[in-house]
């Protein structure tokens, strides 16, 4: 298929090197910036542009991975120059229905992962999640996606919103995580590779286990002696240390199968064995 490229970013750098791996066109590659649509343009061997209006009319596709705030405009933009065209948009939470109205196929096509320009993935590992809004788009979706990865799923715009939920806890929060560490570490001179076989292992588990069956630590079992040290540890950092005891309280919450559903619970202090 005959591609253009809305976006320049991390996403869209791992995505063009995987759908130009899988034999598509890539035409253009648009960025408001030159730098960011040069360097990406440069490697594929293709045109650059930074201004919408001079879109290649005779794509096939036009896929877009822009901030989500301003996929509304960039639909009506491109939707009135080539609305007979398929457009996607490869956004976690944002309803596929930004284009209607604005193009006659549109869709979504979401990988789920965590990109970098510097770090390339294989996309083959990648889940896809796919939607479209009619039978056209609802092909060029699937074919794009099973091109490029072994994991392709349907999924409506109202339950990808959850899958994107999840992903942030999963990925950016638990990465947030990682950066508190090698804070804490850093305050006190211990490198944060000494954290790496632990994060290793973590994460190995969970391939093998549930995720609650893997939770281990003083606020599984709440060791109030341990808890209470280590918030103080924290007390030069409110942020950090309401972290510290939010998490600590959810973790012995979970382990005890209270309802997380309940916002009673954000105002109990965590039980102990006594109390259970």
């Amino acid at each position: 298929m005959r591609i253009v490229l809305i976006g320049a970013g991390n996403l869209m750098t791992s995505l063009s090197h995987a759908l130009q791996g899988a034999g598509h066109d890539i035409l253009q590659v648009f960025s408001k910036t030159s730098p960011s649509a040069d360097s990406l343009a440069q490697v594929l061997q293709c045109e650059a542009v930074t201004d919408i209006h001079r879109l290649n009319r005779d794509a096939d596709v036009y896929i877009l991975a822009v901030k989500d705030s301003v996929l509304p405009t960039l639909a009506a933009t491109i939707g009135a120059s080539v609305a007979d065209k398929v457009l996607l948009h490869t956004a976690g939470s944002v309803p596929m229905d930004v284009f209607a109205g604005h193009a006659r196929h549109y869709g979504v096509l979401y990988p789920m992962q965590t990109f970098s320009k510097r770090k390339l993935v294989d996309f083959s590992e990648v889940p896809c999640f796919v939607e479209g809004n009619d039978e056209v788009a609802a092909a060029v979706c699937n074919q794009l996606a099973n091109d490029i990865s072994n994991k392709v799923y349907a999924l409506d715009s109202a339950s990808r919103k959850y899958l994107h939920l999840s992903a942030v806890f999963a990925c950016n929060f638990a990465n947030h995580c990682y950066a508190v560490a090698a804070s804490l570490l850093q305050r006190h001179g211990i490198p944060f590779e000494v954290m790496l076989p632990l994060i290793d292992e973590t994460t190995r588990k969970v391939h093998q286990l549930l995720p609650a069956e893997a939770q281990t630590g003083p606020a599984v079992r709440y060791d109030e002696n341990v808890l209470r040290a280590q918030e103080a540890l924290l007390d030069d950092m409110p942020i950090y240390q309401q972290i510290y005891r939010l998490m600590s309280k959810s973790i012995h919450h979970a382990a005890l199968g209270m309802n997380p559903n309940d916002r009673t619970l954000l105002e109990m202090e965590p039980l102990n064995e006594d109390n259970q």
